[in-house]
């Protein structure tokens, strides 16, 4: 493979960081307050499953998420704050490539209605499943300076 200034390896390790730093950013801008103290966050994809096409989404929220709304908040506020930093140090870089998946999947399908959602969270969930398939945590990363994941 041919490349441009860094190696293939690196440039992986690049989208990599970058989709940690994209990671850290969505945990950034959340209004955390409102998310545990008032519960915005939550309430609002209840509004968002509740009007959803598929009876799926809308029985799987009211099983797992609304018995559960603050708990829900947590764990959705630090999961993308996990994922951002174990991509960006590369640290456990396969389980957090993995669990982002399939946190955006959660979201483009729970968001099935939200053009400009469904484009972010593809495009997180490809640039997840290349960085994961291609085993980015080889360069840059503390998963490889541990040894780690071979």
């Amino acid at each position: 493979m041919q490349t441009v200034w860094l190696t293939g390896a690196e440039w992986l390790a690049v989208l990599r960081i970058g989709l940690g730093l994209w990671w850290l950013e969505s945990w950034r801008h959340k209004d955390r307050k409102g998310w545990f103290e008032r519960g915005t966050g939550i309430a609002w994809a209840a509004e968002v499953a509740a009007e959803h096409r598929w009876g799926f989404v809308r029985g799987g929220f009211e099983r797992v998420v609304a018995p559960r709304p603050r708990l829900m908040a947590y764990v959705v506020v630090y999961a993308e704050l996990a994922l951002g930093l174990g991509l960006v140090l590369g640290f456990l870089t396969p389980v957090a490539l993995a669990g982002g998946l399939l946190l955006n999947l959660l979201y483009l399908v729970l968001m099935i209605h939200d053009w400009a959602e469904q484009g972010q969270n593809a495009m997180m969930a490809l640039i997840s499943l290349v960085a994961l398939f291609a085993l980015s945590w080889q360069t840059w990363s503390l998963d490889h300076a541990i040894g780690l994941f071979g």
